[in-house]
């Protein structure tokens, strides 16, 4: 489960280039991915036209409708990826007791600039949204070699 605030920008593009590498890799079967936001302010919405815009423009297709981190995603998800700290804080606001889902932020998985956030490109313009597709990418591909490590997977 990748999270970012809103769910229309950084998470949902994350969630449609992991899913299409995870199809490219033949591992449909065993690995879901979604995404959320931990705020409530576009469910139920596509994602940002500029998303799709940068998806569009790297071949990669994307179809999601925005929703809110609910406790039971804890439950759910093996992973929650957030996409900031900010998000990570809120996010574990309504962790339940119960949760197995580790959390990461996706720049865990970044060989450029471990460890720092996914900038949130919705007030910039079309380059902010070619920066977040190329990290997006490079951090997406890396989590998925922790995956298929981690859990043992063999590609079909």
């Amino acid at each position: 489960m990748f999270v970012c605030l809103g769910n229309i920008c950084r998470s949902p593009l994350a969630e449609a280039v992991l899913a299409q590498r995870i199809a490219e890799m033949g591992f449909s079967a065993e690995i879901r991915v979604e995404s959320c936001g931990t705020a409530a302010y576009h469910i139920g919405e596509s994602p940002d036209p500029r998303t799709i815009a940068v998806a569009e423009k790297y071949n990669v297709p994307i179809n999601h409708h925005a929703q809110q981190l609910k406790s039971s995603d804890f439950v759910t998800s093996d992973y929650l990826i957030v996409m900031d700290d900010s998000n990570a804080d809120n996010a574990v606001k309504i962790k339940p007791k119960d949760a197995i889902a580790l959390v990461y932020k996706l720049r865990d998985f970044d060989t450029e600039d471990e460890g720092s956030d996914v900038a949130d490109p919705w007030f910039g313009d079309t380059d902010g949204f070619d920066e977040c597709y190329h990290t997006v990418n490079r951090c997406s591909s890396e989590f998925l070699h922790f995956l298929v490590k981690k859990h043992n997977l063999v590609s079909a």
